[in-house]
């Protein structure tokens, strides 16, 4: 059967992953039915045909070069936790901080952590793995909730991305639009800033929550949680990360030292600048966003090795035992970084992104048709948890129109940016969302859970946006 004979069933899978990791809370579980059912449907509905490419996909998923970085690298990062840990960096970090007036509530608290996402533009997913394990202690520490650290490093990594995009990100959206027979896609991209809507409004009201410390909705519920009870964690609670990574305890007779936590993290920063500049030819655009995460934590781990080594803190054995714990515990994200990547690419087998575009396209006025692509985007990034695959389905079809029907250029891929975004934001299988859970070592739905009612708000000013604005431009 071919992509487009799924129709309306092309959407069962993600529906099915989402009601079921709701209604469980097991989210593995919830995403390997859910690629048993999207396969099954594939293989002519047969169940144990569909149990076969179920293991044939979850297989080829380290085929591709960059998925199979990210799965190694998200084990990578558990390596890093645990020496700035067990060093005592993270510990020295935070009074280092404190000690000087910095960081000594709540508001500051997150104020930092929006502060480094909204810096690191240079990478989407490089706020969060710098942004995470220097906050999340002082989280811990001034009683902010795990749900909320996870709430603001997502609204900011991707937001950031998109609204800056000199990086990888802009360089993968200046080829889509090129692809469209646009000659001046630069210009079109700049155009679109101002009503890219969605990250504008996101990365707004993260700020605004972290200074003012407003919560609505399960959100103040997690605050309530950890300010009235000191509980980090909701009962029955599973976070991404292992707690023997995420609570480890300095070294006994090591004197917590900021620079233990610091030096490896700038060596993050600056090996990320140096591999894009390497991989893009001396354009950091054109560079490799995940090769230069990768190799930038590899680094960041050697550094700091080397660090630790030659000032007596640790041992090579001990190097060793925590590099093994560190990976260990992180096992866990690796595996649902699989299964997501697998049920994105039964979604794309299955034709999901391309069915609801073509069932929510037809006989729209003008007027009304950003407001449409934007929602439309919204819908197929949710569904499949990938802004960079609902672009690449959204511009062929939305491009076009731009000459057809009249659209404002700038309005119309705006709102194709900001709709693709949604999904990356809040969807429970975007490798984005993911990967904030687990810098935040919180638990995957809990964060989906708190971090939605904040996303659906901004969605649906965004949309009110869209739907005036077609009407004026």
């Amino acid at each position: 059967m071919d992509d487009a004979g799924f129709g309306f069933a092309s959407i069962v899978p993600p529906l099915a992953a989402l009601a079921l990791a709701i209604r469980t809370k097991q989210v593995h579980f919830s995403l390997l039915v859910a690629i048993w059912l999207g396969q099954t449907m594939i293989g002519d509905w047969s169940p144990l045909r569909g149990l076969v490419l179920s293991g044939d996909a979850l297989v080829a998923t380290f085929a591709d070069d960059g998925r199979a970085k990210t799965i190694l690298l998200s084990a990578l990062i558990g390596a890093f936790l645990t020496f700035t840990q067990y060093s005592g960096g993270m510990a020295g970090f935070v009074s280092w901080l404190s000690e000087r007036g910095w960081v000594t509530g709540r508001r500051s608290a997150g104020l930092l952590a929006w502060a480094i996402g909204t810096a690191m533009f240079i990478e989407a997913n490089i706020g969060v793995y710098v942004s995470g394990p220097l906050s999340r202690p002082l989280f811990d520490r001034f009683r902010l909730s795990r749900e909320k650290l996870a709430y603001v490093l997502d609204s900011t990594a991707a937001s950031i991305a998109t609204l800056v995009p000199i990086n990888s990100w802009g360089a993968y959206l200046l080829s889509l639009i090129a692809a469209q027979g646009i000659a001046e896609p630069l210009p079109a991209l700049v155009g679109s800033m101002p009503f890219n809507f969605y990250p504008i409004l996101a990365v707004v009201l993260s700020l605004i929550v972290v200074w003012s410390g407003w919560d609505f909705s399960s959100m103040r519920r997690a605050e309530q949680r950890v300010r009235d009870e000191g509980k980090l964690l909701d009962d029955g609670a599973e976070p991404l990360v292992a707690a023997e990574v995420l609570m480890l305890e300095t070294k006994v007779g090591v004197t917590p030292r900021a620079s233990h936590m610091v030096v490896p993290v700038l060596a993050i920063v600056l090996t990320v600048l140096i591999v894009l500049f390497a991989t893009g030819d001396g354009n950091p655009m054109r560079g490799d966003g995940t090769t230069s995460v990768f190799w930038a934590v590899i680094v960041s781990i050697l550094t700091a090795a080397a660090l630790y080594l030659a000032r007596g803190v640790l041992a090579l054995s001990e190097l060793t035992e925590c590099f093994m714990k560190g990976v260990g515990g992180l096992i866990p994200i690796v595996i649902l970084l699989m299964l997501a990547f697998v049920l994105g690419d039964t979604c794309q087998q299955m034709g999901t992104g391309p069915y609801i575009a073509g069932a929510a396209e037809a006989g729209l006025p003008a007027s009304v048709l950003p407001a449409a692509l934007f929602l439309v985007s919204c819908l197929i990034s949710f569904a499949t948890g990938t802004s960079w695959g609902t672009w690449a389905i959204m511009f062929p079809i939305a491009i076009p129109m731009i000459e057809l029907s009249g659209l404002h250029p700038g309005l119309t891929i705006g709102a194709i940016l900001g709709g693709a975004i949604f999904g990356d934001h809040c969807s429970p299988i975007s490798d984005s969302t993911i990967i904030c859970s687990m810098a935040a070592g919180t638990d995957h739905i809990a964060h989906v859970r708190t971090q939605l009612p904040y996303a659906m708000s901004v969605a649906s000013v965004s949309l009110i946006f869209y739907l005036a604005l077609g009407s004026v431009l």
